[in-house]
């Protein structure tokens, strides 16, 4: 199946407020700033498809996207952003926690990682997470643009023998939004 088009259905504040479906579902998951509009963005050719910020934690709803009338796609809050009250901090986990547990018709979980950093305590709990739910997972690096082709690989086989998962799925990917480094490989892995 090839892509052909894209719309952005609803935002949900939780479960019960989602989008009423039986199509498969896909989410993008990460740290605040990793990415994940962007790269929603980039994937589908529409620089003003998903609300991007410069200020990290701008998503604080489950942003509903629906592909070719038979795939959707949710865009989650980010976690992890330092800088957010505890209330708010506790809404947005919440928020994720909701959809992961309750959204039954979720069939693929795509966790963005920036490649440039090491792993980072909040992904790793995340991570551990999925685990104890016991729910499978891709990552996606973002921000691949920001290293040297050569370090590309090696940073990212590092990653991913480190993540200590019995859920993470063997295939991953390597990803720029401004570079579309990526955009086929899983643009292609969604759509089949």
């Amino acid at each position: 199946m090839k892509f052909s088009k894209i719309n952005f259905l609803k935002s949900s504040p939780n479960t019960i407020q989602c989008p009423k479906s039986n199509f498969k579902e896909i989410a993008f998951i990460g740290r605040s700033n990793v990415g994940k509009s962007s790269l929603i963005n980039m994937l589908f050719n529409n620089k003003n498809l998903a609300k991007i910020s410069k200020k990290p934690g701008k998503t604080k709803l489950i942003n509903h996207f629906i592909i070719n009338d038979t795939i959707l796609l949710a865009d989650l809050p980010g976690y992890g952003y330092a800088k957010l009250s505890k209330v708010e901090t506790k809404k947005i986990n919440e928020i994720i926690q909701d959809y992961i547990e309750n959204r039954k018709n979720l069939t693929k979980l795509f966790l963005l990682i920036d490649i440039r950093h090491e792993l980072i305590k909040t992904d790793l709990l995340f991570i551990n997470y999925l685990d104890n739910l016991k729910k499978s997972f891709h990552v996606i690096f973002t921000k691949s643009d920001k290293l040297k082709m050569n370090e590309l690989s090696k940073k990212s086989n590092n990653y991913i023998k480190n993540i200590k998962s019995s859920y993470l799925e063997n295939k991953f990917f390597v990803s720029s939004s401004s570079s579309k480094n990526g955009k086929e490989e899983i643009l292609n892995f969604i759509m089949e």
